[in-house]
C-alpha cells in the first residue's frame, strides 16, 4: 500500500484550479455492512462534498478516552491502542501503567521507547469530523467515533510532535513528513471518512483527487461502515 514517491504534491494542489467534484449538501451516513475494497480514486468519489462548519464545536463533545474494548482490563482506549500497536510489548503495571516497549511512528518513521512520548491520533481529527458531519450525531455516536478500535485505521500511535503539527488539518493542509507514509495516510484518511459517513469540503476533495491521479494511483482503500 505504501508507495515511494516524490514529495511536493500537497503544495502543488494549492496552485492548481479546483477539480470537478460533484457537490452534495450533506454527508450520507454510511450503512453498516461488509468490508469494502476500492481504489483510492473510487473511494474518494464516494465521499460527499459539502461545505464545512465548526459552529458549536467543543472537544468535550467527543468523550475520550473511555474504558476501551475490555472494561475489565483497567486500560483506557489510549492504553489499549498503545498495547495493540507496540512492536515490542511494554510492561503493564497496576492501573494499566505502561513502561518500556517499542513503537514505530509511521508519520515520521521514528522509533519510540517511551509510551509517554506518543499521542493517539484520531486519523480524522475530532474538529474535522465535527465540521464534516459529526455535529449532527448524538453524544453516544461521537463517543464511539472518538474511541473507535474496531477499525485499525481510526486511531494511530504516533510521536506527539507530529500529532500536534497535524492538529485539526486535512490532507490539503498537512501530510506526514515521512515520504513513504503518504499513500498509506491518504488511504486511512479516506477509509475513516467513508467508515463514518463524513463529507469533505471542496479543497480537501481536490487535494485527495490530485494524489489519487498521481503518486498514489495504485493505492487501495479498505473500510467497513461503522454500526
Amino acid at each position: 500500500m505504501i508507495k515511494n514517491m516524490v514529495r511536493g504534491v500537497a503544495a502543488l494542489s494549492l496552485a492548481l484550479s479546483p477539480l470537478a467534484v460533484p457537490h452534495t449538501a450533506l454527508a450520507a451516513p454510511a450503512q453498516p455492512g461488509a468490508a469494502e475494497v476500492l481504489t483510492l480514486a473510487a473511494a474518494i468519489g464516494q465521499i460527499p462534498v459539502a461545505d464545512e462548519s465548526r459552529d458549536g464545536y467543543e472537544r468535550t463533545k467527543f468523550r475520550h478516552w473511555n474504558a476501551g474494548l475490555d472494561p475489565a482490563d483497567g486500560c483506557s482506549t489510549r492504553s489499549e491502542v498503545l498495547l495493540a500497536e507496540a512492536v515490542e510489548s511494554p510492561a503493564v503495571a497496576s492501573g494499566c501503567k505502561l513502561s518500556g516497549g517499542r513503537w514505530i511512528s509511521y508519520y515520521d518513521g521514528q522509533e519510540v521507547t517511551d509510551p509517554g512520548k506518543l499521542d493517539i491520533d484520531h486519523m480524522v481529527p475530532l474538529a474535522e469530523a465535527w465540521d464534516s458531519g459529526a455535529s449532527a450525531w448524538d453524544a453516544k455516536r461521537r463517543e464511539a467515533y472518538a474511541n473507535d478500535q474496531d477499525a485499525a485505521t481510526s486511531l494511530v500511535a504516533v510521536t506527539a510532535r507530529t500529532n500536534r503539527q497535524k492538529a485539526d488539518q486535512d490532507p490539503r493542509e498537512w501530510m506526514p513528513p515521512a515520504p513513504e507514509a503518504t499513500c498509506r495516510y491518504l488511504s486511512e484518511w479516506v477509509a475513516t471518512k467513508l467508515r463514518w459517513g463524513l463529507a469533505a469540503d471542496q479543497g480537501e476533495a481536490d487535494a485527495l483527487a490530485l494524489y489519487a491521479d498521481g503518486p498514489c494511483e495504485d493505492t487501495i482503500v479498505h473500510y467497513t461502515p461503522a454500526a
